[in-house]
């Protein structure tokens, strides 16, 4: 066992009581894309939950190279929870061990820096979000990010896939205010995110467009940055309970004093699964977990909240063929981390002349995984193959989906292997109809 701090012992850097609910009945095997691709127990939900009963029991170093290795493999795509008989919350398992790895890891100096820098600086600030990636569309323009990216090897040529930056004026914030088309029939808070304005303004804008058409005045807080989502994924939270809190308020803040609070709109499956579990995150702290429970309660997915209050009023058209056939791929953290599998589906098909088929595996995981496609990009590439033999498969020739991660990796992945199949997001699809 590696030394640790008198106030560390090994159970606190997991979560000892949910490891012993695992029955290692083995029905999450065919449903992990990291099994998947090694045949490996360790690479497996129960066999990475063994080693997290290992570290607690003091039968395993919690620094163990292997230990870390496999921690940091796992997409945390939580499509073992949709299968899992005993109700195992695999993906808050992760997010507290990997926390716990983050203190007793060794990690070279550059590695803390790269952390400090991504999650305490730039996530957090609007204004070095926007310097980023002002500096990246300045790479990619100059043909910088071309020259450098060999130096950095698998990582360089992933960074090279990323979808180009847009302009400035594509990635200008939404107004504080968006009114409803017609007669108001309410009004909601929106989350614009941390990269989506960034890389898809247009999709923020699609968004409460929609949103518009429905009936609903979107407000949207100014200055915020980011939910802590990505924080929590890769083992600060900490850093990601600092960010629930700033968030609550941000929101709280617009809500003109309704009762009960406005509804909080979001387009990112991932950090709506994570703020849907604000109560869990600051559940501990005295002053925060009821006020957080209470933000969480009010969370709802663009999807879920436009198929529920959308009325027969609302009509979506296109013209026949105008997008060509079109499939749709469930984000992880919207069908496994938010059970949310039919409301998209039912807002596709209720646009007129719009043609959808099937996607073979849509619940299976599409290699993003936030910044696993950059940490891991041989591992995030090996996983999409699967998903783009399917596409190929189905003939559509649009792919939807309504996560930024996953828009991100389906276009770079496309991209590289020479598809013209068109990537948009869900409410992209529907502003065009609606309008």
């Amino acid at each position: 066992m590696a030394a640790l701090e008198p106030s560390t012992p090994a159970r606190a850097l997991v979560d000892y009581a949910a490891s012993l609910d695992c029955i290692h009945c083995g029905l999450c095997l065919s449903t992990c894309p990291t099994y998947q691709l090694t045949g490996a127990e360790s690479s497996s939900p129960r066999g990475r939950i063994y080693m997290m009963r290992g570290v607690a029991e003091g039968r395993l170093d919690p620094a163990a190279e292997a230990y870390a290795e496999e921690l940091d493999f796992c997409l945390v795509c939580r499509h073992c929870e949709s299968v899992c008989p005993a109700g195992v919350r695999f993906g808050e398992m992760m997010e507290l061990a990997r926390d716990g790895l983050a203190r007793v890891a060794r990690r070279t100096r550059r590695e803390r820096f790269a952390r400090w820098l991504a999650f305490d600086v730039v996530l957090p600030s609007r204004a070095w979000l926007r310097f980023s990636m002002s500096a990246l569309a300045f790479a990619q323009e100059t043909g910088v990010l071309r020259l450098l990216a060999p130096l950095l090897g698998a990582r360089g040529a992933a960074l090279r896939s990323l979808p180009r930056v847009p302009g400035r004026r594509e990635r200008a914030p939404l107004p504080e205010r968006t009114p409803a088309r017609g007669a108001s029939r309410g009004a909601v808070l929106v989350l614009e995110g941390c990269v989506m304005p960034e890389l898809y303004g247009r999709v923020n804008r699609a968004s409460v467009e929609v949103l518009a058409a429905i009936g609903f005045e979107s407000r949207c807080p100014r200055g915020h940055a980011c939910c802590g989502a990505l924080h929590a994924h890769n083992g600060d939270l900490e850093g990601a309970r600092a960010l629930a809190r700033t968030t609550i308020e941000a929101f709280e803040a617009l809500a003109d004093g309704q009762e009960g609070g406005l509804p909080v709109i979001v387009n990112s499956a991932g950090c709506g699964a994570h703020m849907k579990a604000y109560g869990h995150l600051l559940r501990d702290d005295p002053e925060w977990k009821e006020r957080a429970a209470r933000f969480a309660s009010r969370v709802r997915d663009f999807s879920e909240f436009v198929a529920r209050e959308a009325t027969p009023a609302w009509r979506p058209r296109l013209d026949a063929g105008a997008l060509g056939r079109l499939a749709y791929d469930d984000p992880c953290h919207l069908c496994h981390g938010q059970q949310i599998r039919a409301e998209p589906r039912t807002l596709l098909d209720r646009v007129e002349g719009l043609a959808r088929v099937e996607l073979e595996g849509s619940e299976s995981c599409c290699g993003s995984a936030g910044i696993y496609s950059v940490l891991r990009p041989a591992d995030s590439q090996a996983v999409f193959a699967g998903k783009l033999a399917a596409l190929r498969r189905s003939g559509a020739e649009v792919l939807v989906t309504a996560n930024p991660g996953c828009q991100i990796q389906w276009e770079a992945g496309l991209a590289r292997a020479g598809e013209p199949v068109v990537v948009l997001h869900l409410a992209e699809v529907l502003a065009r109809a609606s309008r």
